[in-house]
């Protein structure tokens, strides 16, 4: 792993550097790098014995600028069973993201054998099977290939449906090894990017949201999408992926688009 950060800080003042940076505008970032640095926030917040991530979502309200950023965090719905947490992004005072998680009380491991568990779901093929993603990037470095590796194993970028294994090259947040849950949410984000049906350079597909379910915590470095985005006639786009580990089904995403020619 790189020793460049996404970001540098700590106690919820980080600096964001150009690994983080997204394909649209070099100036802003990747929704995967605030995602993860919103989960690490969650991470550290308070909690029962035995209680787990269920669901994030994130509102990208205005882009994340590369520099100086805020980050609050806070158990807004404390309990033993259920918890309900927000987080928020700040540049300059303005609030750029906006998330709310969901924790719940883990499952008894009895109630999930042979119910269409995680673990009975096998994983696509792996990446070692894979090719490296080509494709001409409008700037580096960038978040893409730079910050996270990504294979494909089916599919190609912005050919429609396509599976792909993605590997953070670098840490979160400086001297720190990123967690399970962070790597997820880095690598969550890129659904709408490996499975678009329109061209990168003639059309933008943003999404001002993406939604995380977690059905377990994933294991080891690497995360599958297996994604698909449809664009409604007269109406939005919407992209959803399986995600997965090495060891089977960890949970999904979804994205709803912003879909305007360039």
């Amino acid at each position: 792993m790189s020793e460049m950060p996404v970001f540098e800080g700590s106690d919820g003042r980080f600096v964001a550097t150009d690994l983080g940076r997204g394909p649209w505008d070099p100036r802003a970032l990747h929704g995967g790098a605030p995602a993860a640095l919103l989960v690490r926030a969650f991470e550290r917040l308070p909690g029962p014995p035995g209680i787990a991530l269920a669901r994030v979502t994130y509102e990208f309200l205005r882009p994340v600028p590369v520099g100086p950023l805020e980050v609050r965090a806070d158990v807004v719905r404390p309990g033993r069973r259920v918890q309900l947490l927000e987080g928020l992004i700040l540049a300059d005072g303005v609030e750029v993201v906006r998330a709310r998680a969901l924790q719940v009380q883990t499952a008894d491991p009895g109630t999930g054998g042979g119910g269409g568990g995680g673990d009975d779901v096998l994983p696509p093929p792996g990446p070692e099977q894979g090719q490296p993603a080509a494709i001409r990037v409008p700037h580096r470095p960038m978040f893409a290939f730079d910050a996270i590796e990504v294979v494909f194993v089916a599919g190609r970028w912005g050919g429609g449906p396509s599976t792909a294994w993605f590997r953070l090259r670098s840490p979160i947040v400086a001297g720190e090894t990123p967690s399970a849950l962070q790597r997820l949410a880095a690598a969550g984000d890129f659904g709408n990017g490996i499975s678009a049906t329109l061209s990168w350079y003639e059309y933008l597909y943003i999404n001002p949201d993406l939604t995380l379910y977690v059905e377990r915590e994933p294991v080891g470095e690497w995360i599958c999408l297996e994604s698909q985005t449809r664009i409604a006639a007269d109406g939005i786009g919407l992209a959803e992926s399986v995600l997965y580990d090495q060891r089977g089904r960890v949970g999904r995403a979804t994205q709803a688009l912003l879909v305007a020619p360039r």
